[in-house]
């Protein structure tokens, strides 16, 4: 579910060939009760998912990971090795929201020469524990047969090719129809993951209830996402403490992976070894970005079999505060309580940092938001604080303990301000400065401001076909004949100036892109900064700069969007295209958008 595009689908590979030493995994078993063989002996899967250290996880009694595209294959294989790990080696297959038809034979035949392309170049490597077709391709589309019917081909292929290692494909939760279907149309699937999270501790009874008699791995777990929680009274998801997502992972552990070893589950991959922005910044991370240890991970271990662990996380409670809406300059008391279950001495740190203003799935995470380190006016270092809200609108007050061994606990609490918002200097961007690069990542801003004809607008931001062989790129289709349509890459996501935010790109000349039309043709207009419209706010883009109805060419072209002179000291559109109907439907590519010194 949240694991989507941490690695990009497709690249370049260099074609090494495993012909010695290369692993045999089996899934064994029937009738409910199934094992995985690997190399002769059982292999129960004790693993996570996302880009923290491979050192680490193996060292906490880990043995495998998943990824969620083929990548960077031969790096995480060879990593894999490296700590005496195995890969779960996914591929990104297409999404009908992202404008994947799993209807369009040539699409689909683009895509399985690109996965049996890996598969020939890796099979053989020790490391491979098994393929993981897809992740939750089934999601928003209106073709599932023809999908389903399409991945359990692609599985057969895959066996073709390699028959020592089995085929997972990967679902988002398990409602009975979609088990149906699995079990209908999948003979050749040999094992189901499930992505699941605050549905995860009944996974395995309701399995069974379903229909289920595949076995299966749970491919994604952690606590309960933003749209399964509750929301305080301005709109805000509560978040767990780290202490009380320890004991959500140890629960879900006994209770689904444990509980049903020995049946239908054949391991797990835990959600997100390492962290990611997504809600907040600490929503799914298993890890703080300084590399700090949080309690989920110590559990982990301890469900992993390490039962004396060389320390454990600091246990924190909830933060309490005077007021959760303080009117304008009010001060705000907050206080919280943590322990050390080793008695070592915590160390505390307070942050006021921007609330979010999108919830959703962000695939590789949204831009870490704007702090606001003057708002703790008293007691910062201990566990009680003042603090004063620089302005109006939603924040989120956080209090980290560090037990200065490596691990470390959180709690946060949401707050809103009333009046106007502050006006927050833009974050300082050095060049070159990345929207979108060739392994699929927007890492500053969200495309997330569609306009005009939305309805025939499909944009899949992980395409991976002849037209991106060293990696992926952007696919925009248009199915209308008129009207006009267009995206925006905006910072903070969903916001048309009114929130603070964007980046100061005062050190950018250039705003750099490739582009081609499927056909060549395409007229097309490319911009960056927002449009003026007569309003004066601090909050809106300082400049907008484009260059218009542009003709495509069939093959790639660099394009260049001059900015000398201009004022870029906030640019919250980071990039952004718009187009008119040109009396048929049409197709266009986009790749490597980048503000460059230059």
């Amino acid at each position: 579910m949240k694991g989507k595009m941490f690695f990009a689908a497709g690249a370049v590979f260099a074609f090494v060939c495993f012909v010695h030493g290369g692993s045999v995994v089996k899934v064994t078993g029937g009738e409910g009760k199934y094992k995985l063989i690997r190399n002769g002996e059982e292999y129960f899967i004790k693993g996570a998912g996302g880009g923290g250290s491979k050192e680490l996880l193996a060292g906490m009694g880990g043995n495998s990971f998943r990824t969620w595209g083929a990548g960077e294959a031969e790096s995480e294989l060879n990593t894999a090795q490296r700590y005496g790990l195995t890969v779960a080696l996914g591929f990104w297959l297409g999404h009908q929201p992202h404008g994947f038809d799993y209807t369009d034979q040539a699409a689909l035949d683009r895509q399985t020469r690109s996965v049996l392309e890996v598969v020939r170049a890796f099979k053989g490597h020790p490391a491979l524990l098994m393929w993981a077709l897809g992740n939750e391709m089934e999601v928003g589309n209106s073709h599932e047969t023809e999908m389903w019917k399409y991945i359990n081909e692609l599985a057969r292929k895959v066996k073709e090719l390699d028959p020592d290692h089995p085929v997972m494909t990967v679902i988002a939760e398990i409602p009975d129809a979609k088990v149906k279907n699995i079990h209908t149309y999948c003979p050749d699937v040999d094992i189901v993951g499930i992505n699941t999270y605050g549905g995860a501790g009944s996974i395995p009874e309701r399995w069974r209830k379903a229909g289920g008699t595949k076995p299966y791995v749970v491919t994604e777990f952690g606590p309960p996402g933003t749209w399964e929680g509750r929301r305080n009274s301005f709109g805000c998801p509560m978040e767990k403490t780290s202490t009380e997502k320890a004991d959500w992972y140890a629960d879900v552990y006994k209770k689904t992976v444990e509980g049903d070893r020995g049946g239908m589950c054949l391991g797990s991959y835990a959600f997100t070894w390492g962290w990611k922005v997504e809600a907040t910044p600490t929503w799914y991370g298993l890890l703080l970005p300084d590399g700090s240890i949080l309690g989920a991970a110590r559990a982990l271990q301890e469900a992993w079999g390490v039962t004396k662990p060389d320390n454990r996380s600091p246990r924190i409670g909830g933060i309490k505060v005077s007021t959760d809406r303080p009117s304008a300059g009010e001060v705000i008391h907050a206080s919280v309580v943590g322990e050390d279950p080793d008695g070592d001495s915590l160390k505390w740190k307070w942050d006021l940092v921007q609330e979010a203003t999108f919830y959703g799935v962000t695939g590789t995470g949204a831009p870490v938001p704007i702090s606001f380190e003057n708002a703790i006016t008293e007691g910062q270092g201990s566990s009680s604080v003042k603090v004063v809200l620089p302005g109006g609108g939603k924040y989120r007050l956080y209090a980290y303990c560090f037990d200065g061994r490596g691990d470390a606990a959180y709690s946060n609490v949401p707050l809103e301000g009333s009046g106007p918002e502050p006006d927050v200097p833009a974050q300082r961007a050095d060049m070159p400065c990345e929207v979108y690069t060739r392994d699929g990542k927007s890492p500053r801003w969200i495309a997330s401001g569609y306009m005009g004809n939305v309805n025939a607008l499909k944009m899949d931001l992980n395409w991976k076909g002849d037209d991106s062989a060293d990696g992926v790129c952007i696919r925009v289709g248009y199915n209308a004949a008129d009207g006009w349509a267009g995206v925006q890459w905006q910072h903070p996501a969903n916001d048309w100036g009114e929130k603070p935010g964007g980046f100061d790109l005062s050190q950018a000349r250039t705003l750099v892109f490739r582009a081609r039309g499927e056909k060549g043709g395409e007229k097309i207009t490319f911009f960056c900064g927002g449009e003026p419209d007569g309003r004066i706010s601090p909050t809106r883009d300082t400049s907008r700069s484009e260059i218009k109805d542009i003709v495509l060419r069939p093959e790639w072209t660099r394009y260049r969007i001059p900015l000398d002179g201009r004022d870029l000291t906030r640019i919250k559109t980071g990039f952004g295209f718009s187009f008119g109907g040109s009396g048929v439907p049409f197709t266009f590519y986009l790749d490597d958008i980048s503000y460059t010194a230059d």
